[in-house]
């Protein structure tokens, strides 16, 4: 695929960005299933919340044509091919991993209504109604506003200069792909989807990572493009999980249990590398200090807010003092890496732990200094959930700048959990 040729060419009356209901992040679906499970009546909210309000969304973005995209989205069904590859693949080496009541389910599935409205030059758009339907949102409508933003840009560009942005966006990624082979044991997953490009780049980009490196490339999170290019679906669970348990507490000393309990009904569906401790929700530290033992014999942990590296020495630490053997233990950083922190990192905990990266937003959408007024370089755009049952939810973060919720519940939140003072980090993406 000419992909500049392509994108030259896309301007008819609908060019679908989101084309499958599983052009979506693995861990979505499985939590997904964990959420038909065990919470499937509770109600909730999710809202788009732009970090970076230098970009003028509404402004770049035609509402009409983002409205086409959206309603696009609500007519897809899960294809009968879609639904095999769910339903028999091996995922994580455990075959059937999706119930055949949550895959009935799924096969009738259709995203719920949307609400949309521009704001001064930013939309709001929001999500409402039952948690397992509600939650799917999420990653197609990031994609969808990243993508138009994108064509937003590329539209006002002749074909010979979108091939010559092509071609150096292709070199940029080879050339950090070449440094990449140098690392040895080196295992490395796409973690793009959310804020790519475009499906195509993204799609460039698992195949550049196939090629160049083999198997130190795990897989990609993105369903759709594991299917289609036969590597592994990667993903296990997010923040969204333990916000929504913490919000439903219906007491302190429930508020502080709540991210236990997430751990406890996961643990009762999956096993091995599927439990992956995501700590830093209200934050790292406090967490692991009162983590039940049961829960230092999962297999790893994912770093994904603070300074990385102290993340994972907090998690060496934690583990030897439950007489674990941090060497046997996964630790996947995931928070806005690229090249330059894939390398420290992985040079400084090779051989302490099992490190493995979840390279995102700066693998398929680093097109930094390559268009003009620096148009196309990433943001930080989130969709999360914001309510539950009509309790807002909190997000404390190892970052304070990635922090959400109204002021008075994040002072309680950082009462409960123990939460002091923090180190800001600058977001990237």
């Amino acid at each position: 695929m000419d992909i500049a040729t392509r994108v030259y060419n896309h301007r008819w009356k609908l060019d679908p960005i989101v084309r499958s209901l599983i052009d979506n992040d693995f861990y979505k679906l499985l939590m997904c299933q964990s959420v038909f499970v065990n919470r499937r009546h509770t109600k909730v909210a999710f809202s788009l919340i732009n970090r970076a309000a230098h970009v003028p969304l509404a402004r770049l973005i035609d509402e009409g044509e983002l409205r086409e995209q959206l309603d696009h989205i609500r007519g897809l069904s899960l294809s009968r091919g879609e639904s095999t590859f769910l339903r028999g693949n091996t995922f994580y080496g455990i075959r059937q991993m999706f119930r055949p009541d949550f895959m009935e389910w799924f096969e009738s599935f259709r995203l719920p209504p949307y609400h949309l409205e521009r704001v001064g030059d930013q939309y709001e758009l929001t999500f409402e109604g039952s948690w397992p339907e509600v939650m799917l949102w999420e990653i197609p409508s990031l994609a969808v506003l990243m993508e138009l933003r994108s064509r937003a840009v590329l539209g006002r560009m002749k074909r010979f200069e979108l091939q010559v942005l092509y071609a150096r966006a292709m070199t940029r990624v080879w050339e950090k792909i070449e440094r990449l082979q140098k690392l040895e044991e080196l295992r490395i997953a796409d973690f793009g989807t959310r804020r790519r490009h475009s499906f195509l780049w993204q799609d460039w980009c698992v195949q550049a990572m196939m090629e160049g490196l083999g198997d130190r490339f795990a897989g990609t999170s993105n369903c759709l493009i594991a299917m289609r290019r036969e590597v592994e679906a990667i993903g296990t669970n997010a923040h969204e999980l333990p916000m929504v348990y913490a919000a439903l507490a219906s007491s302190d000393a429930a508020l502080a249990q709540a991210p236990y309990q997430v751990l406890a009904d996961w643990q009762a569906e999956h096993s091995g590398n599927l439990r992956i401790i995501l700590p830093d929700t209200f934050g790292t530290e406090g967490f692991l200090e009162r983590a039940p033992d049961w829960l230092s014999d999962w297999t790893g942990i994912r770093i994904d807010s603070g300074d990385p590296a102290k993340g994972a020495e907090t998690a060496i630490r934690w583990w030897q003092s439950r007489g674990q053997d941090p060497r046997k233990k996964l630790v996947i950083f995931s928070d806005g890496l690229d090249v330059d922190r894939i390398e420290s990192l992985h040079a400084r905990f090779a051989g302490r732990v099992r490190a493995s990266f979840g390279w995102g937003t700066l693998l398929t959408n680093d097109f930094r200094g390559l268009a003009p007024d620096d148009g196309l370089a990433p943001f930080s755009l989130v969709c999360k959930a914001v309510s539950a049952n009509g309790r807002p939810t909190v997000k404390l973060s190892d970052n304070p700048n990635k922090a959400m919720g109204p002021a008075e519940e994040v002072a309680r939140y950082k009462r409960v959990f123990g939460v002091t003072d923090q180190e800001a980090q600058r977001v990237i993406v």
